[in-house]
């Protein structure tokens, strides 16, 4: 557990050209003040507006310190498992805030666990006359893609220098999903209503699975229910599931020799690779049709006139339940090898991630909807709609029809949304009730991982869709607290949904894939 640090924590933060330097005690101090006198008392008995009010005034009082928090983190964009300043930003916060924080948690040195507690919290709610509380979780994610370096401007324009960039809008999520955990934290305190909230720290979702070595971990087995958001193009609650996904890197060996004196000689680890993409390609014609199977080629040799001794590809399979990807990835693994077979090459392979898809909680989303709803949707200054005017043109067509989407709140309804990306919420939420929303960071009609997403990600834009979903992560929780019952109806949904399927991590035992240093 860290213990409280009165030293400063420099932050980095960019902003128009300027570097200037901001420590986390004086992020603390602008946001201090709502602890006293000033709160709006919240009726903890009913879900009413007066806990929107409250909400309203805690997150438009850290909003300072929360938008310097995600710009700085904007800035660092910082890839998997190397968020050491993003993290390290986080748990500051939330120490000075009154969290305790456990640190490294399920052996990810930027992982961790902050949690306050009042009053004795329990997960078994109707088992046990003791309890006096639920346990309810709200994940932080903070990572960049590598890559997807670009300036916060309406045009593609990467910054010198740098490798990586925010265009998932994770540094929005974690900033924003800190402010929402010292809100209802407050809440608790000011009502004096039992139970614990807690903010997981959660690294690596990019291609790196943290979430699923914190379930194995079991950091989320006393947790009654987590809620989550993400960034995107417009404000929806709707119920979603995602793909199952894993992944690994496929490594050939093979034999050098002069690709034009002693061909003969050689045996091409790169023909192998060549090899197992042409099988997998023939393979995309005989998988169900909502399947996705992409790879890049991340080491093909290093002269044409050697014949590579060593061939790597890395392979990402996508499919809507665990139990086919299994099968399908079996598949996988026989061309791999098979075109060792045919090359005379050898190959092994690294897992280098694996996720469940997610199972939806109508119940759940039904709460974000309502929280949602009583702060509606965004509306941007002249400044972001000129901004917003100059990018739209660099989008698909179809974004021409989302226009004005941040202003309005999807309606609810309970059909499934099945999304074609991929998370490690999966993983929690065939383990504990579970729901997420996203809010428009983004000029409606982007699509994640692009350097619009970056762009929009590091302005005032990006900076409304993060209140936004700081407040409905906020009031939602608090309805929780309110209101154990709809935890226990989430409960009840959530073991009608799960059925008879078990639970098995597609990592294994395997170790964090943590870069070497």
């Amino acid at each position: 557990m860290l213990t409280k640090n009165n030293g400063l924590t420099a932050l980095l933060r960019a902003h128009a050209g300027r570097v200037y330097l901001v420590s986390t005690a004086s992020l603390v101090a602008m946001t201090c003040v709502y602890s006293c006198a000033t709160l709006v008392k919240a009726n903890p008995l009913n879900p009413n507006s007066a806990a929107a009010a409250f909400v309203e005034q805690q997150v438009n009082q850290q909003q300072t310190m929360i938008n310097t928090l995600a710009d700085n983190m904007w800035h660092w964009a910082e890839t998997r498992f190397e968020e050491q300043k993003s993290s390290q930003a986080m748990q500051d916060i939330l120490i000075e805030h009154g969290f305790e924080v456990d640190v490294g948690v399920a052996d990810m040195p930027t992982a961790f666990v902050a949690r306050y507690r009042l009053g004795t919290a329990s997960k078994h709610l109707s088992s046990a006359s003791q309890v006096t509380g639920p346990v309810i979780a709200i994940l932080a994610e903070m990572d960049a893609l590598p890559g997807l370096s670009q300036g916060a401007v309406p045009h593609q324009s990467p910054i010198a220098g740098k490798a990586a960039g925010h265009a998932c809008g994770h540094h929005l999520f974690g900033a924003g999903s800190l402010a929402a955990a010292i809100a209802v934290k407050n809440w608790l305190v000011l009502n004096k209503v039992n139970g614990e909230i807690r903010l997981y720290g959660t690294p690596a979702e990019e291609g790196g699975s943290g979430k699923v070595y914190m379930v194995r971990e079991g950091l989320f087995n006393d947790v009654d229910a987590v809620l989550h958001w993400h960034p995107g193009g417009q404000n929806t609650t709707q119920p979603m599931t995602t793909l199952a996904n894993k992944t690994a890197k496929f490594r050939f060996y093979g034999i050098a020799s002069h690709a034009a004196a002693a061909p003969e000689r050689g045996r091409s680890a790169l023909d192998a690779v060549e090899a197992m993409n042409y099988m997998v390609n023939m393979m995309r014609e005989h998988v169900p049709s909502d399947t996705r199977i992409h790879y890049v080629i991340t080491n093909g040799g290093v002269a044409p006139n050697i014949v590579p001794e060593f061939a790597e590809v890395y392979y990402y399979l996508r499919t809507p339940t665990a139990s086919n990807l299994a099968e399908l990835w079996e598949r996988l693994e026989q061309t791999a090898q098979a075109a060792a077979l045919g090359t005379q090459t050898k190959v092994d392979w690294e897992i280098m991630s694996g996720v469940w898809s997610t199972l939806p909680n109508a119940t759940l989303a039904k709460v974000t909807f309502d929280a949602m709803q009583r702060f509606g949707g965004i509306e941007y200054s002249p400044k972001e709609q000129t901004f917003a005017e100059e990018l739209r043109p660099t989008l698909n067509k179809r974004a021409i029809n989302q226009v004005g989407n941040e202003q309005i709140i999807q309606p609810f309804t309970d059909k499934i949304y099945h999304a074609t990306a991929s998370t490690d919420v999966g993983d929690i939420s065939w383990n504990v009730p579970t729901a997420g929303f996203v809010a428009a960071t983004w000029v409606p009609g982007t699509a994640p991982h692009t350097w619009q997403a970056v762009a929009a990600g590091g302005i005032s834009i990006g900076h409304k869709g993060m209140h936004l979903a700081s407040k409905t992560l906020a009031l939602s929780a608090i309805r929780l607290f309110q209101q154990p019952s709809l935890i226990e109806k989430a409960k009840i949904e959530w073991k009608t949904r799960v059925g008879n399927v078990k639970y098995q991590s597609q990592i294994g035992d395997r170790a964090p894939a943590i870069p070497p240093k």
